[in-house]
C-alpha cells in the first residue's frame, strides 16, 4: 500500500515516520517544488520520496491531508476523485458552524471518501503511538476500515465514533482534543459527548 502524505511541516513527517516504519512506501508533499523539501524530507522521514503533490496522490492508495486549513482550498479537488483520504487537519470555526472541518473537506472533494482522523493528537505526541486510542470517523464502511487497519499497522488503536458528522468529537473544543487516552477512557468522553 503507498501513502501519500500532503504536508510537511509538523505532523506530515511524523505520519510518514511511522508509515515508513511499518512497511508503507510514502510520497510526501509540501506546497510549490519538491525541492524544496527535500533534505526536509531526508532528516525527518528517511525513505519517503519528496513529490509535487499530484503526483504523490496519483499514486497513492491512502491520502493524509497534513497541511495547515488555511492551505486546503489550493488544492486541486479533481485529483482525490476515488481515493481515500484522511483528514487530520484542525480549524478552530465558529461554535455555530453548519459544519464540521472534515464535512467541508468531504465537500470540496467530491468523489474522495473522507475519514476524520489523527488530528486531535498533537504531533510530539504521536511517536510512538504506543497504542493510543484515535478518534475515526467516516462515511464509508470501507473507507474507514481501510484507515483502521492503516492506524493499527502504524501503532494506534482506532476507536469509531461514526458518520464523518460525528468527527466534530475529534475538533478543538472535545475532550479528546489533545489528550493522551487508552481506549475506555476515549470512549467514556465520547460517550458523555454524544
Amino acid at each position: 500500500m503507498k501513502i501519500a502524505v500532503l504536508g510537511a511541516g509538523h505532523v506530515g513527517p511524523v505520519i510518514a515516520r511511522l508509515a515508513l516504519a511499518a512497511g508503507y512506501e510514502v510520497g510526501i508533499a509540501g506546497s510549490g517544488d519538491p525541492a524544496r523539501i527535500e533534505m526536509i524530507t531526508e532528516f525527518l522521514a528517511p525513505g519517503a520520496v519528496a513529490l509535487p503533490a499530484a503526483d504523490a496522490v496519483a499514486d497513492a492508495d491512502l491520502v493524509v491531508l497534513a497541511i495547515p486549513w488555511h492551505r486546503f482550498p489550493t488544492l486541486e479537488p479533481g485529483m482525490f476523485a476515488g481515493k481515500v483520504v484522511i483528514d487530520s487537519m484542525n480549524h478552530w470555526p465558529p461554535a455555530e458552524a453548519p459544519l464540521g472541518t472534515s464535512e467541508e473537506v468531504a465537500r470540496r472533494l467530491v468523489g474522495a471518501d473522507v475519514v476524520k482522523t489523527l488530528n486531535h493528537v498533537a504531533y510530539q505526541d504521536m511517536e510512538p503511538a504506543g497504542g493510543r486510542a484515535v478518534g475515526i470517523a467516516g462515511d464509508s464502511p470501507d473507507a474507514v476500515r481501510a484507515v483502521a487497519e492503516f492506524l493499527e499497522h502504524i501503532g494506534f488503536d482506532p476507536v469509531p465514533v461514526g458518520p464523518l458528522a460525528a468527527g466534530r468529537l475529534l475538533e478543538p473544543g472535545s475532550p479528546v482534543f489533545g489528550v493522551a487516552a487508552r481506549r475506555q477512557e476515549f470512549e467514556n468522553f465520547i460517550k458523555e459527548q454524544s
